[in-house]
């Protein structure tokens, strides 16, 4: 019994067992890192849900069937699968703040090569298969940054904020997808914009500061 508690009273010394959930988001927001996180979620957002919803238009207005896009979508969800355990055991052996960071430059710099190259069915599943690798890997990365700094205790709360950024990213991503091409009649605007958020992302979480927060133990003073 003694050996299955003292993980848990570990944990919960270490989350801070009377911080209120008011005080916890407080904390967060104070925390400079927590907004770097949710600037990288924004941008996640914006990327998968201008491509999950605009790029079956970008390959009909380019001349290629729509079961092209089909195939692409599929490509998508089957190496997301793979690439989000793959994120995650990465995320455990190294800084997460740098696998996200490297994972925002790896999508970057693939939306860059599929606007740059010749269109074809090929280019087309590469492309896929290599933003599905990159699609919700984010997720347990930052979930993993978010826990690490501030505990799990509150962790849901905390990573809602965060997800709630990666909503506004995808409302902005499918809005502005469609107005922009009701405006100009091209995706390009969208793609560039697409590649700059990840660089940007990728940028943003390199001063990140992961380090655990320091919370005082209860009744370690009343000892001192």
């Amino acid at each position: 019994v003694l050996v299955r508690d003292r993980p848990a009273h570990a944990a919960s010394r270490a989350d801070g067992p009377d911080q209120s959930i008011g005080a916890a988001v407080r904390e967060a927001f104070a925390h400079r890192g927590f907004w770097l996180l949710n600037a990288g979620f924004f941008a996640c957002g914006f990327q998968l849900a201008f491509i999950a919803t605009h790029l079956p238009a970008y390959l009909l207005d380019h001349g290629l069937p729509a079961r092209h896009a089909s195939v692409a979508l599929a490509l998508i969800a089957l190496t997301n699968v793979a690439g989000t355990y793959a994120c995650g055991h990465l995320g455990g052996l190294l800084r997460r703040k740098y696998v996200l960071s490297v994972l925002y430059l790896v999508r970057a710099l693939a939306m860059a090569a599929f606007i740059a190259a010749p269109l074809s069915p090929a280019s087309v599943y590469v492309f896929a298969a290599v933003m599905g690798f990159t699609w919700l890997g984010t997720v347990p990365l930052t979930n993993g940054v978010i826990s690490q700094v501030f505990g799990v205790r509150y962790i849901a709360t905390l990573f809602g904020f965060v997800f709630f950024g990666h909503q506004l990213g995808s409302f902005f991503g499918v809005w502005l997808g469609a107005l922009v091409y009701d405006a100009t009649h091209s995706y390009l605007p969208l793609w560039i914009g697409s590649i700059a958020l990840g660089v940007l992302a990728a940028l943003l979480h390199l001063p990140i500061d992961d380090a655990r927060i320091a919370r005082p133990v209860p009744g370690k003073a009343a000892w001192a």
